[in-house]
């Protein structure tokens, strides 16, 4: 069929069969999407076989909950990432912090405190490298956001994250954190483990058939907000890790690599009451004003929720 008989086709099965109120957004994906499949059965000449194969993978890749992790490894959350900094740009929003992938594993609902927070439990303390991160949270114009809320949340020595990981008590390396007056924030966690996509899920199994790994380095997740500003989706990501450049989920940027400190000095040491070096890391978060025109920064879908 040529690609004007297949959209022909498309129109007759989609809109020309409708009887009943339509909504004309969904009408109008449905018939790009489907058109687009059909003309790239037709082009690769897929055969019925390879198009329930593919269907049946969707549907276990919904089962197995992985959807989020094949929307990262395929590179479609980083291109919506780079169309929504096309669109800031086109506005004339541009600098502050960039904005990277939310990943599938944020949970809602964590416990809130005032200037700082301990993330984790103390259960990996002797094993992991504890990490203090702090720094503020500013305005375009290098001010100070007092009341800002740094929402942040990172895997385990394992590679694991609580609530989707039930070994971990509830909100287990997971915490709300309101700036203080003078816009500061900071928290006390362990230095977080790279992971990997499940080696016997559906996400790897793509990945593999495609040559590729499933592994990212390892990092530590935001949303940044204050009112009046703009939502930050952003995450850094550990310098020296193998995976820093070549994340299977594409989610490394320039300026999201903060330097890490090694911290050894005895007065360190007791004024935070440890016995064994520590790692350091200053990050501040630089948010953008709401202004008229803007393309929303909320972006809405599923989330756990404990």
């Amino acid at each position: 069929m040529t690609h004007n008989e297949i959209d022909q086709l498309v129109k007759n099965f989609i809109v020309d069969t409708a009887t009943g109120d339509v909504n004309p957004r969904i009408q109008q994906v449905t018939v790009r999407l489907l058109s687009d499949l059909f003309k790239a059965i037709e082009d690769l000449d897929l055969q019925p076989s390879e198009v329930w194969k593919g269907l049946e993978y969707i549907a276990d890749s919904g089962m197995s909950h992985e959807i989020g992790l094949l929307a990262a490894g395929l590179g479609l959350e980083r291109f919506l990432d780079i169309r929504a900094d096309e669109a800031d740009a086109r506005i004339g929003i541009t600098g502050g912090t960039p904005r990277t992938i939310e990943g599938p594993l944020y949970v809602a609902g964590a416990p809130e405190s005032v200037g700082f927070a301990r993330l984790d439990d103390g259960s990996e303390s002797d094993e992991g490298e504890v990490l203090f991160m702090q720094g503020k949270v500013l305005d375009e114009d290098g001010a100070p956001i007092a009341g800002a809320k740094v929402e942040v949340w990172h895997a385990n020595l394992m590679g694991n994250y609580s609530f989707f990981d039930k070994t971990q008590p509830a909100f287990n390396l997971l915490r709300t954190i309101v700036t203080d007056a003078e816009g500061n924030y900071q928290f006390r966690s362990i230095m977080p483990s790279g992971y990997g996509c499940p080696p016997d899920g559906t996400t790897q199994a793509l990945l593999g058939q495609l040559g590729r790994h499933g592994r990212r380095p390892a990092h530590i997740h935001f949303f940044a907000s204050a009112d009046g500003f703009r939502k930050l989706t952003t995450q850094i990501n550990i310098d020296g890790d193998e995976y820093l450049w070549d994340d299977f989920a594409f989610a490394s940027r320039e300026g999201l690599v903060p330097e890490v400190k090694k911290v050894s000095d005895p007065q360190a040491l007791d004024s935070r009451e440890l016995s064994k070096p520590f790692s350091s890391i200053d990050f501040n978060f630089t948010l953008h004003k709401e202004r008229s025109g803007a393309p929303d920064a909320e972006v809405e879908r599923q989330r756990a929720s404990a």
